[in-house]
């Protein structure tokens, strides 16, 4: 007789499944993914669809049920982004001893909302509450991503991409270029772009719904900015993504 305990793992292994694929999924790819037998499956599934936490659609597939996106809503309710930040910021200021920023957008701006600092002597500060162009820092292009390229080419026009060094970005096809690297690699750099001597390093941090809210950046000299710490910021933030409700969707199967 199989525990308690397997049981749960063996739920959640299947909602991991069925929200892993992009649409309603079969018994037979559910099993082949989770590796149970086909007749286990089929008796779980049966009783997570008693419990509405999956769906049978009319041709016989899964999909997730309408419960967990009441549980689902709830939860995301009670989430703060600072709370839940926290001690992922704090994880990742350790990790590479350098200056790490929560930051979020507010119109054609970013807005820096909490700071952690390491305790070495030469390191970036950055205001808590500034506020920069978004085609002058790492995670303002990120956000500019977002919107798609007539989106990008409005903002240009309209703010004139006014710089804050000699390196920053004052065409509106150069910005372009940057901001389309920036969505392909699914990190952005600033390179002197915002202030004289300091680099950075930003990656988006999105919600339930897949939308970027937020981005976690790394600043510092530029001369001591490392390539090997784009893994790490991009660990954290794929975490604090995760604590947010969101689930990157994943390759169908053949």
């Amino acid at each position: 007789m199989q525990s308690s305990i397997q049981v749960i793992d063996r739920m959640v292994a299947l909602l991991d499944a069925i929200a892993g694929h992009p649409g309603s999924v079969t018994l037979k790819d559910l099993s082949k993914i989770t590796r149970l037998h086909p007749s286990t499956a089929f008796r779980i599934l049966t009783s997570l669809c008693e419990h509405g936490l999956i769906e049978r659609t009319l041709t016989g597939q899964y999909q997730l049920g309408v419960k967990l996106l009441q549980l689902g809503s709830r939860v995301q309710g009670r989430l703060d982004l600072r709370r839940e930040a926290h001690p992922i910021l704090e994880w990742l200021r350790d990790e590479i001893n350098e200056t790490v920023n929560l930051i979020v957008r507010e119109s054609d701006e970013v807005v820096y909302l909490e700071r952690y600092t390491p305790s070495r002597m030469m390191r970036v500060e950055q205001t808590l509450g500034g506020h920069m162009p978004l085609h002058v820092t790492a995670v303002g292009k990120l956000f500019l991503a977002e919107m798609g390229a007539e989106a990008c080419l409005d903002y240009a026009e309209r703010t004139g991409l006014p710089p804050r060094t000699p390196h920053s970005i004052k065409e509106s096809a150069a910005l372009w270029r940057a901001v389309k690297k920036a969505l392909q690699q699914g990190y952005a750099l600033d390179d002197q772009e915002a202030e004289l001597g300091v680099g950075c390093i930003g990656i988006p941090v999105r919600d339930s719904t897949g939308r970027m809210i937020a981005g976690i950046s790394v600043s510092v000299p530029i001369e001591r900015r490392n390539a090997d710490w784009i893994a790490i910021v991009k660990q954290a933030g794929d975490t604090l993504s995760a604590r947010l409700g969101y689930m990157p969707p994943k390759l169908s199967l053949s």
